[in-house]
């Protein structure tokens, strides 16, 4: 079907699309289980088991009071909210959680055990020590549905050993623009690879169907993700809308699900995203008519984190028209209270009709009973959890790991065959990259963002110039790991590692496919060495193909290396030779996604088509690249205010006096007309990069203004923060506030407990702006700051975030 008017760009015509076939016979004893325990429970008991709750907003005897019927972990969430949370903490966490479940209040109440759900998408990335695989975008080009399947199975069993059952994976999007922050999730653009991916990592992560191992203690439940669309969004928008034909959405985007279903994926989640102007997590016609009728997928379908709360007429704690669309369980982490509360109240009105209730709890229940939850027992009990040392983070599964390194990397570039190199030689390690195992994981690893890291928060892994380290110094080589490049003895090679900063969804929505834009650090770096006659080996770490014509022509070989998690030496062991000369191992990576030439979105053809990637037995030069990016005019950064003491460009930054009287910030020192606030130039980390603040007045503030008003709802409905890098040197006790839009949250409390002359990084939910009255998708002021005499304040960088000392609980201010 194309899309022939706007009145018609959401039909949907369910027998077009392909059946699935779902793989569990008609059970009589199954239904009989779970008959007989419905006809036990209450209408709460019902409505609790709808519900999904975050770990940082329930606790145990939440679950046991609601009858939760599951719980998760989000990317910011840890025990005790603690990021480097051990193995340990989480075993502790589900097993309280766990016992909760099965000791509901007063004897009368059956016992149904939790379904505990995270986002391990490329291994078990929020605990410490666990073993970390290539992002999704690195594993298409190994073109190897076995090694996913491996890849499932190893993360499983870490998964499992925690006390947790079910993995929001995998992503089977299929991204058609990697401007979206959540491409490298994807496997692909080839709708083709997703569907064989589909298959291999359901059976990886759940068992194999009819097999003993199909969810047994080493599996876990599967979650196909996001149905339906979310790589198609209109300019890579995350949770934007997919305006394409139905037989886009259906022979493109939906090309995993059948497959999926095929092997017995148990669960599916729904997408943020909207198609043709419909949110999905109200689209009864994909949900109910196509996923579960048409493909017959008969497990359970969640909602994402309060995505239902998107949907015309809804609110997070309160949308009986996504369970009406289809949707089981929806995921309302922090809204969940008032969930339960309207959802009971909906269904006894009738509202949520009883029948849909009970399809939807029969469902859960279903999945429940095949992954054999009433027989497990508690973690603790399980010996899975019990040989948890074993088994997380162990050598079996970083050898798995290390070789989908070596296997999901891509030579585009080996002039005059540099590659692979002589590790007898004198060999520099440079670049941003060379030492840091955050920069080479990528987002979700141990938080949401990736961000704020360390190589000690990574026990057992391997950074990439580690990697060449062992293996150089083994064969009788020397290796030098400068970042900067400033070598102490003059290297025969130098490797230049380099790429993206970590990101997750929202931060990582990028305008164009220009590398790092006015920052050219890293291709001066490689110019330079090679301006010295010193042969250079980039090796770029990004979640996505991005326009890096220059850099690959300042280099003689260039490796997309993408963000091979935590085994590190995978690149050495591909960019080295044997002692004796040989090939140790070749590249074996072919392009999984095409690689651009310029850095607009479609323009012109790919620089290095789907499919491309050189072995070393190719002898192809690659000519000089055009260096025009396309891009032309100005671009404005939404999530950066303030850096370095001065407004970013695009924004305005302005000093505000008691009687509105406004005058720019731009020049230090400056005074406001009426004397109220002062301000001067501070170093920081660099000359003059803060600016001081001294109120000798009341009432007067400052502010950062947007040229163009900013929509960031999207990035509201999350963990999202105003992060103000800030040292207060004096503070009075009252008439302190943060604001965005006509939202303003007091910051009195908060600034009381912070250490006087300390830099630190307070943040500020976006959630708590709107709730004090911003318009969230009109933002033409992002960063306000007001204060009263007295007031002694150094700020230094304002910019969305989730990496910080301190986090504004804007309830009890």
């Amino acid at each position: 079907m194309s899309v022939a008017s706007a009145d018609d760009a959401s039909t949907v015509h369910p027998d077009s699309w392909p059946r699935a076939s779902w793989p569990f016979a008609k059970d009589a004893a199954l239904e009989q289980r779970v008959a007989a325990l419905m006809a036990k429970m209450t209408v709460e008991e019902k409505v609790g088991q709808l519900v999904q709750a975050d770990i940082l907003s329930v606790t145990p005897d939440d679950v046991r009071k609601y009858h939760l019927g599951a719980i998760l972990a989000g990317g910011n969430s840890k025990p005790n909210a603690q990021l480097t949370a051990t193995v340990a903490q989480w075993q502790a966490l589900s097993e309280a959680f766990y016992r909760a479940s099965m000791e509901p209040n007063g004897s009368a109440h059956p016992s149904i055990p939790l379904l505990f759900g995270i986002d391990a998408v490329h291994g078990h990335n929020n605990v410490v020590g666990a073993t970390l695989f290539p992002q999704n975008s690195a594993l298409g080009n190994a073109h190897d549905p076995e090694l996913i399947r491996q890849i499932g199975e190893a993360t499983a069993a870490e998964v499992r050993a925690t006390g947790i059952n079910w993995s929001f994976a995998p992503t089977l999007a299929v991204p058609q623009d990697v401007r979206w922050g959540r491409a490298y999730e994807g496997y692909s653009q080839d709708p083709k690879l997703v569907a064989q991916y589909a298959t291999a990592m359901v059976e990886g992560l759940q068992g194999k169907v009819g097999t003993p191992q199909f969810l047994d203690g080493m599996h876990v439940l599967a979650s196909a993700k996001h149905f339906v669309g979310d790589g198609g969004t209109r300019n890579g928008k995350d949770q934007g809308d997919a305006q394409i034909s139905e037989a886009t959405l259906r022979d493109l985007h939906a090309a995993g699900y059948p497959p999926a279903i095929d092997a017995g994926v148990q669960t599916v989640m729904a997408s943020f995203s909207s198609w043709n102007g419909t949110k999905m997590s109200g689209n009864k016609a994909l949900i109910t008519d196509v996923l579960k009728q048409r493909m017959d997928f008969q497990g359970l379908v969640v909602g994402d984190w309060n995505s239902h709360g998107q949907v015309p007429g809804c609110a997070n704690d309160d949308c009986p028209a996504s369970f009406n669309a289809g949707l089981d369980m929806l995921m309302a982490p922090d809204s969940w209270r008032g969930l339960v509360e309207h959802t009971l109240a909906e269904v006894k009105s009738g509202v949520i009709p009883q029948a849909r209730l009970d399809d939807a709890v029969a469902r859960i229940l279903r999945v429940k009973f095949r992954a054999g939850l009433f027989e497990a027992g508690a973690p603790s009990t399980q010996p899975v959890v019990q040989k948890a040392a074993e088994i997380v983070g162990s050598p079996a599964h970083r050898a798995i790991a290390r070789r989908a390194v070596r296997e999901s990397m891509v030579l585009l570039k080996n002039n005059g065959g540099l590659l692979p190199l002589d590790p007898r030689k004198h060999i520099l390690i440079a670049g941003d990259g060379a030492d840091n195992i955050s920069r080479q994981s990528g987002g979700w690893t141990l938080n949401w963002q990736g961000t704020g890291l360390k190589n000690d928060n990574f026990p057992g892994a391997q950074s990439i110039g580690a990697g060449f380290a062992e293996q150089v110094s083994a064969a009788g080589g020397s290796v030098e790991i400068e970042t900067d490049g400033h070598f102490k003895t003059r290297p025969d090679v130098a490797v230049v590692v380099f790429g993206e900063d970590p990101y997750a969804e929202f931060q990582g929505d990028i305008p164009n496919l220009m590398f790092h834009p006015g920052d050219d650090h890293e291709l001066e770096l490689i110019r330079q060495l090679r301006a010295q006659h010193i042969p250079v080996v980039a090796v770029f770490l990004s979640g996505r193909t991005l326009w890096v014509n220059r850099e690959i022509n300042a280099a003689d070989a260039f490796v997309a290396a993408w963000l091979p998690g935590s085994e590190g030496g995978g690149v050495a062991d591909v960019l080295l030779r044997k002692r004796d000369g040989s090939i140790a191992n070749d590249f074996h990576g072919k392009l999984a996604y095409a690689w651009p030439s310029t850095a607009v979105v479609g323009q012109g053809k790919p620089q290095f088509a789907l499919g491309y990637g050189l072995s070393y037995a190719d002898h192809r030069s690659v000519p000089k690249l055009s260096e025009v990016s396309g891009i032309s005019g100005e671009q404005i950064p939404i999530g950066n205010y303030l850096d370095r003491g001065k407004a970013v460009h695009g924004y305005s930054f302005t000093l505000v006096d008691t009687h509105g009287a406004s005058m720019t910030g731009d020049v230090s020192p400056a005074t406001t007309p009426d004397g109220a606030l002062h301000m001067a130039a501070l170093d920081y980390k660099a000359q003059e990069d803060a600016r001081r603040f001294s109120w000798i007045g009341d009432n007067a503030q400052l502010a950062i203004h947007a040229r163009t008003p900013l929509d960031l709802d999207r990035e509201t409905n999350g963990d999202v923060l105003l992060v103000t890098t800030l040292r207060v040197d004096a503070m009075p006790t009252q008439n302190v506030w943060v604001g965005m839009g006509k939202g303003h949250v007091p910051l009195a409390k908060t600034l009381a407990t912070l250490p006087p002359g300390q830099w630190i990084r307070v943040g500020v939910p976006l959630k708590c702006f709107r709730a004090a009255g911003a318009d969230m998708h009109h933002i033409d002021q992002p960063f306000a700051w007001g204060a009263g005499k007295g007031t002694d304040v150094a700020i230094s960088r304002v910019a969305l975030g989730t990496d910080v000392d301190q986090v504004v609980d804007c309830v009890k201010q």
